[in-house]
């Protein structure tokens, strides 16, 4: 039987032991440093010693967040890091970054590494490619459905780590860069600004378009999966994990407390159907795990609202309300009268004398009304003296109950005590046949011992042995130094053993586990290599003993400057080949239209590179636009995730690695070379100095860095055509306004960023200003840096033009740079900014 992991997260010692005493078998939780939630209140390095202890002692798992990008200067403090955490016992370590996962396995081998959702694994392909960083589980994004859960076969590749519950983030974990854009304050390194939660007007062909009161256009409502439970079950999810290191104690213990009944709910029922656990096409069909009292349970710890997400398929009508971005809780019904001193409220949960309510009146939600319900009579709600400015309150209003103190009570009695320490987890596995032994084999660690019966199974003509009757025979371990973790069971369903041969054995069992010597403690083996690594790596620089083609064994003062341009419309092709551009990537939308433009810059000119560009992500399923790529026969291919990493692996083409795979160190740029990457884009994460940085770190012949581009922001499943400019579910139901309208988002302080649609029916904000490099390119060239990118988005050819040739006499040293900051701002008013390759004092 299938039984999966309940990971609860812990932001604080309260949580801690909120998730414990509501069932978790496992928390995640972050340090100081390399945390994705800095915010948090987080544990310290002196925690860990009794923080391990004490899960330890409570049969719980013990993960450690390292899912941030780590910078070149920041290696040997996260080596220092690793070997800590495998002295302190931790069991997996969750991380982000490539170089670090290579380097945890290396220096800390007893640590499990379990790839983060910031690592944008969307696919089998993608799952693959990191299971050959050693990693030992994946944490899949959010954004896949059922069906294509089902396409990565459980376990066939890695363990899979899937969020079941909490807030969404409607970009793609680890290809968000709006933080960054807004105001330096990077998403990949724990510093995310919330910006999807913020009101947008939408903007189509140039006009405002009036959306009512649905305002919060990118603040998707929160995940709530306990009752799709059964059904992740069947596909072999192995960790059923809970979103909220930043949220309370109250929240930890409700959101686990309701996960924990459905997975064993779940579990108790399968465990009484009589059949084999080989076989289970036939059994019933999964029924949900959760009743109306875990429904409010659940909105009152926290929700925008709650909603299966992406694992039922896309739905552009669902997914964003857009009403609110910030918590409300459980519906309390509409006002349908204000009186002086009180409302009357209908059609939703109940509001009791002490309860927090909130009036949505459509207005700005930093100035609602809202406050505590001093006496309820019937569906009229009294509140304190002064507390509510009843004439900004009309019928109509939506009620949201946003407090139930009655509630967290009993949640904080859940955990008041600390839940005493239980004996050591048992692994069992039960087999037989009928005319044969039962066979019992129970597993703690390394310790193992097998026990058979001394009497043959017998066909059964009542009380068969089920798994719910093994389990509680074997589960008597009361007094004993023992608990029953996972059961499996390979045996027909109409076999029988007496209740007295089934006692004798589980005593026989904990008399030889207790006589079993001691384990002596287990070596980490863990020791620096991270100088080692780095003397590797450039070893390999020296020799290109990695690559297999003699054109790349060059340095970087052999490599002449070189400015590639990336195009997306014919109008920009013709412009930088008008210019003499040697490289050119493309990136269309309609990947159909890759090979006529690829026969039409041949026909055109000789000698220009064409490279084309994957999709931002690839899900399972998907292949079929790799091959797209593949058959219009380009020079080579611009690698934007793991999926293409892992499929044009053994393709002639010649490959770059994009800004997507979030090159930011020595350790991730040498084994994507390693993968046969001529050359790698640097992550749009770094500044100034830390491009310097990595490329005093590493040969700068490894690299190319984008001089100019509109900043990708926000790449989302979210379609903002379909949300707002149709009534359609998808692409199949839409009408494709993306193909006739041009969409910008207006922000706060009124700058319009546009929208684009990709081949997926993925969309990306691209930042309304362009972002420029060329105030540090003096300074990128002295390093030794020598390929360079222009980033064209919606120039028309003429834009294109003084765009490209701007940055040539910039790298010919015709041009200084603050003059073509000038020159670009003279034919468009918003000019540029250096942006994220700012340094900040």
């Amino acid at each position: 039987m299938h039984q999966p992991e309940l990971l609860a997260p812990a932001g604080s010692w309260e949580c801690v032991r909120a998730a414990v005493a509501n069932g978790a078998d496992a928390v995640y939780f972050g340090l100081p440093r390399f945390n994705a939630r800095l915010r948090a209140d987080n544990f310290t390095e002196a925690d860990l010693p009794r923080l391990t202890d004490y899960l330890r002692a409570r049969g719980v798992r013990a993960y450690v967040t390292l899912n941030t990008l780590i910078f070149s200067d920041e290696l040997a403090a996260a080596e220092r890091l690793l070997l800590l955490l495998a002295d302190s016992r931790v069991d997996a370590v969750i991380v982000q970054d490539l170089g670090l996962a290579r380097l945890a396995r290396e220096v800390a081998p007893s640590l499990a590494v379990h790839a983060s959702t910031q690592m944008t694994l969307t696919s089998p392909e993608g799952v693959a490619c990191a299971k050959k960083l050693g990693v030992a589980r994946a944490v899949l994004a959010r954004e896949l459905s059922l069906r294509e859960l089902e396409k990565f076969n459980g376990a066939a590749i890695l363990p899979l780590e899937v969020f079941v519950h909490g807030a969404l983030c409607v970009a793609y974990s680890g290809q968000c860069l709006t933080s960054e854009a807004f105001g330096q304050r990077s998403a990949n390194r724990g510093e995310c600004a919330q910006a999807c939660r913020l009101p947008y007007t939408l903007t189509v062909d140039g006009a405002s378009k009036d959306l009512g009161d649905r305002r919060y256009l990118l603040s998707p409502q929160d995940l709530a999966a306990v009752n799709e439970v059964p059904l992740l079950m069947r596909l072999g999810v192995t960790s059923f994990k809970i979103e909220g290191r930043l949220k309370s104690p109250e929240y930890v213990a409700a959101v686990t407390q309701v996960y924990r009944q459905a997975i064993d709910g779940e579990i108790s029922r399968r465990d009484a159907e009589p059949q084999s656990l080989l076989d289970r096409k036939n059994s019933a069909p999964p029924r949900p795990g959760a009743n109306q009292t875990d429904f409010y349970q659940l909105e009152m710890a926290f929700s925008r609202g709650l909603f299966t997400g992406w694992l039922h398929g896309v739905d552009h009508q669902r997914l964003v309300h857009a009403r609110f971005g910030k918590k409300r809780g459980a519906f309390a019904g509409q006002v349908s009268a204000v009186g002086r001193d009180h409302v009357t409220v209908s059609g939703g949960v109940a509001a009791r004398p002490g309860d927090g309510v909130v009036f949505d009146t459509g207005g700005d939600p930093d100035h609602e009304q809202g406050g505590r319900v001093y006496q309820a009579d019937g569906g009229r709600l009294f509140f304190a003296h002064g507390k509510i400015d009843f004439s900004q309150v009309k019928a109509g209003d939506r009620v949201w109950k946003t407090d139930d103190p009655q509630l967290d009570r009993e949640l904080r009695n859940s955990f008041r005590h600390d839940p005493p320490p239980r004996g050591k987890e048992l692994a069992l596995s039960v087999s037989g046949a009928a005319n044969a032994p039962l066979t019992v084999t129970a597993r703690h660690g390394d310790l193992a011992v097998t026990l058979r019966s001394q009497m043959p199974l017998q066909h059964a003509r009542r009380q068969p042995l089920t798994v719910a009757r093994l389990r509680a025979q074997f589960g008597r371990l009361g007094g004993t130094a023992w608990t029953l973790g996972p059961l499996t069971v390979t045996a027909p369903d109409d076999v029988m053993l007496p209740v007295s041969e089934l006692n004798r054995l589980r005593r026989e069992m904990v008399a030889r586990l207790d006589a079993a010597p001691s384990a002596a403690p287990v070596a980490t083996g863990s020791r620096p290599r991270l100088k080692e690594l780095l003397a590797q790596s450039h070893g390999a620089a020296e020799s290109d003993s990695v690559q297999k083609t003699p054109r790349l064994r060059v340095s970087a003062r052999d490599l002449p400057l070189t400015l590639s341009v990336t195009c997306r419309t014919n109008e920009q092709i013709d412009a930088a080949l008008a210019c003499g551009v040697p490289r050119l990537y493309l990136d269309f939308e309609d990947l159909r239209r890759y090979r006529d433009a690829v026969a039409r810059i041949r026909a055109t000119v000789s000698g220009a590179e064409i490279f084309l560009a994957t999709p931002r992500i690839q899900k399972a399923g998907e292949q079929g636009l790799f091959q797209l790529i593949a058959s219009a026969a380009p020079a080579g291919v611009l690698i934007r995730n793991l999926g293409a990493l892992s499929w044009f692996q053994d393709s002639p083409l010649r490959k770059v690695g994009d800004f997507s795979l979030n090159v930011a160190n020595p350790l991730t740029a040498d084994w994507l070379r390693r993968e046969q990457l001529e050359t790698l884009t640097v992550s749009y994460d770094l500044n100034a100095g830390q491009v310097l940085a990595l490329l005093a770190a590493a040969p700068p012949a490894w690299f190319e860095l984008t001089l100019h581009q509109h900043l990708p922001m926000f790449h989302m499943e979210h379609c903002v055509f379909a949300a707002f400019l149709s009534t359609g579910s998808d692409s199949r139901t839409c009408g494709r306004p993306c193909e006739r309208h041009t969409v910008r988002l207006r922000d706060r302080v009124g700058a319009e960023h546009p929208v684009k649609a990709d081949v997926g029916c993925r969309n990306t904000v691209f930042h309304q200003r362009a972002q420029s490099g060329a105030a540090f390119y003096a300074q990128f060239q002295r390093a030794g840096l020598r390929r360079y990118r222009v980033e064209l988005l919606d120039e028309n050819a003429a834009d294109a033009r003084r765009i490209i040739s701007a940055y040539q006499e910039l790298m010919a040293g015709r041009l200084a740079a603050d003059a073509l900051s000038a020159r670009l701002k003279t034919h468009n008013q918003l000019g540029v900014t250096s942006g994220t390759l700012t340094v900040l004092a």
